[in-house]
């Protein structure tokens, strides 16, 4: 049965997405730790990260630091919070975020009820923000 996240990359289910290419996504998650909260997903249904190839892990993590970049500098935060926890979907995904202090580290701190508004404008800082990196 395909993961949530593929069911997102697959279009049948509605995502706010940042980047994309042939093998990796970036989407903004539902419940953000800070605005900007972004999840970076492989395509390929992989589930846990140790088990998976170099190659796909680099591409993931390329992504990662490349969705760190953007939004440090959409939230003018100077540095990026990640976070491999792969407990609450069975699909690899890294969580990449503006963190300005270890409290934004904390699943417990999540914004259960963003407002549509508020995703809208963090996907569209995100993605000014990695076009100027090109």
């Amino acid at each position: 049965m395909a993961s949530i996240f593929t069911k997102i990359i697959n279009g049948e289910l509605p995502g706010r997405f940042v980047y994309e290419d042939d093998d990796v996504v970036a989407f903004l998650t539902i419940e953000p730790m800070t605005p900007g909260h972004t999840l970076v997903v492989p395509r390929a249904e992989l589930d846990n990260w140790q088990d998976i190839e170099s190659n796909d892990f680099n591409a993931v993590m390329a992504v990662a630091q490349r969705i760190g970049k953007a939004v440090c500098k959409a939230f003018g935060a100077e540095r990026s919070g990640l976070i491999i926890a792969g407990l609450e979907v069975p699909h690899l995904h890294v969580h990449v975020f503006p963190a300005r202090d270890l409290s934004d580290f904390g699943f417990q701190n999540v914004d259960r009820n963003p407002s549509p508004e508020s995703l809208d404008e963090a996907q569209a800082k995100i993605k000014a923000a990695l076009a100027e990196q090109d």
